[in-house]
């Protein structure tokens, strides 16, 4: 069966421009504009808990600043293609999956890019588990129930003890390693050796006993611990309940209030870091990063790639963008599509205000994005500092302490819940209905019915957030979790970027199409996806290969 042969109708009664009763004519004034604007704020609130927040400020701390230049790449770059699949979704009535579903290619009941992102979605569930793991880990941190968790993370890590005994050891042997080191690389190492030895003053014997463990080439494995999945899971239930029942929107609402509040105090404290003499970036140094360079060491390229993956508007949120925009009703004002120059003239003027909504979620997300990397690069990297594992929260909290001092805990684990939650919560709403929709396209669901959709939509609104608690207690690594994920949404991005392409050279109508300078920015955007998918299945098939 070829792809123009499939019924590609997957929206609900709601939804769907063939009900005219739905057209409205779009705003032309500021006030009005503003008041329609929302899908590209619901995606920005997804995006700054794991991206930014994780992944963003992993990177600054394992590379520095050198990659400066492909963080504002990558959030601007990723706009282009995202108002290229809403402005195909907006025009045609049809959801992002039954588009990828009618593009050229190999298909088996469904199309191969549908395919992939049902492999990118359960990778994108997995990150979500990282994601509750981090929320339980800052709440666990806050209001500890039984102590477990805090006691278990005042211990320096497996890594971090290694580093001190292989520092002491040089210290006996004359420091010849330290003191070849360049000037730059020994404070580092400096401020990170003082750090550790805090941590093991504070715990005592115990520290004397963990040094001595790693000393004799053993291993400290962290035992399992209570309050964070107690913390998750409360989380989880709680999530399962507010989306099943329909509060999602006050709750989306109140926690995008809370990740502005906490993205301007990164900036604070980014800005405040740039005044002391300790801690600040020089400019040069900051100049330095707009260069196109990669850092050394395949770990750091390889967190690189996966950022690139994951920062701005990542291929899960591409994916879930258009979702957004039908659902606020951008598609249903518009009309059903026709030769009606009134139509067209509707058409254009809702697209306009789709890309005002997409470029101003572009600009809150950017900045937080440089904002957690510049953090990331000023105290975590210049101390010698890398976020893993059970001790992610508590890295990047230590990234406040210069600034805020005593407060620095409470304010960063406050915001990280905050932030951490609002993607935990936005992206289930999304995979939900994106899942729906897949199962529409499977035949699993009947897809004319509104009360089947409703009932679907609960029933999975419930379920996916207690699955990502599952992934968690299983045992997975936050930024593990969050890393994976996002070299496999950088694997997808060319695709979608291509797709992106497809639809605006061969389906969208001429009437509805952008001018040349945006033709040139949507192939400039393709080719950097292309690129870091090409990266991304390099890097794959190299490990592959490594473990034959």
């Amino acid at each position: 069966m070829s792809s123009s042969s499939v019924d590609q109708n997957t929206l609900p009664p709601s939804q769907d421009p063939e009900d005219r009763d739905g057209i409205t004519e779009p705003p032309r004034d500021f006030v009005g504009i503003f008041r329609r604007l929302g899908p590209g704020l619901i995606i920005a609130a997804s995006i700054v808990g794991s991206g930014e927040l994780i992944g963003t400020t992993k990177a600054g701390a394992q590379a520095g600043i050198v990659l400066l230049w492909l963080i504002i790449i990558g959030c601007i770059i990723k706009v282009f293609v995202q108002v290229e699949l809403g402005r195909y979704a907006l025009s045609e009535g049809e959801s992002t999956l039954s588009a990828l579903n009618s593009v050229p290619g190999p298909r088996w009941k469904v199309s191969w890019l549908v395919w992939y992102w049902c492999v990118m979605l359960t990778a994108s569930l997995c990150q979500l588990g990282g994601i509750v793991g981090g929320v339980g880990q800052s709440l666990a941190i806050t209001m500890p129930i039984t102590g477990d968790y805090l006691s278990v993370v005042r211990r320096p890590s497996q890594k971090d003890l290694e580093k001190y005994v292989a520092w002491e050891a040089d210290a006996r042997e004359g420091r010849t390693k330290f003191t070849a080191m360049p000037e730059v690389e020994q404070e580092r190492v400096t401020r990170s050796q003082q750090w550790i030895q805090q941590q093991l003053d504070a715990l005592g014997p115990a520290g004397v006993e963990a040094v001595n463990v790693v000393a004799a080439g053993n291993q400290l494995t962290d035992s399992m611990t209570m309050d964070d999945r107690l913390w998750a899971g409360l989380v989880a239930v709680l999530t399962s309940i507010l989306l099943g029942w329909g509060r999602y929107r006050l709750i989306q609402d109140l926690s995008t209030i809370l990740v502005v509040m906490f993205t301007l105090v990164t900036i604070g404290n980014v800005v405040a870091l740039q005044q002391s003499v300790e801690w600040r970036i020089p400019t040069a140094e900051l100049l330095s990063g707009l260069q196109f360079r990669l850092p050394e060491g395949r770990l750091a390229i390889t967190t690189a790639l996966a950022v690139f993956g994951i920062i701005g508007v990542g291929a899960s949120e591409l994916v879930a963008y258009p979702y957004w925009c039908l659902e606020k009703g951008y598609a249903r004002f518009a009309g059903k599509k026709s030769d009606d120059p009134a139509w067209a003239a509707r058409a254009n003027g809702w697209i306009r205000v789709m890309i005002i909504d997409a470029f101003v979620s572009m600009a809150v997300y950017t900045t937080a994005t440089l904002a957690f990397y510049l953090m990331g690069v000023a105290v975590l990297h210049s101390a010698g500092r890398d976020p893993e594992g059970m001790r992610m929260v508590t890295t990047l909290a230590f990234a406040y302490e210069p600034v805020f001092g005593a407060y620095a805990k409470w304010l960063f684990l406050l915001g990280a819940v905050a932030v951490l939650y609002s993607t935990y919560l936005v992206a289930n709403a999304g995979n939900a209905r994106m899942m729906l929709d897949g199962l529409k396209l499977f035949g699993v669901v009947d897809r004319y019915s509104q009360a089947a959709h409703d009932r679907w939509l609960r029933r999975l609104s419930i379920i996916l957030p207690l699955f990502c608690l599952v992934v968690f207690l299983g045992g997975g690594d936050p930024i593990t979790l969050v890393l994976i994920s996002g070299m496999l949404q950088a694997l997808m991005l060319p695709m979608l970027a291509g797709a992106a392409l497809y639809f605006r050279y061969t389906r969208t109508d001429r009437r509805l199409r952008p001018g040349p300078l945006w033709d040139l920015f949507l192939i400039v955007s393709a080719f950097g996806m292309l690129l870091a998918g090409a990266w991304g299945t390099f890097e794959q098939v190299r490990k592959i290969l490594s473990e034959l």
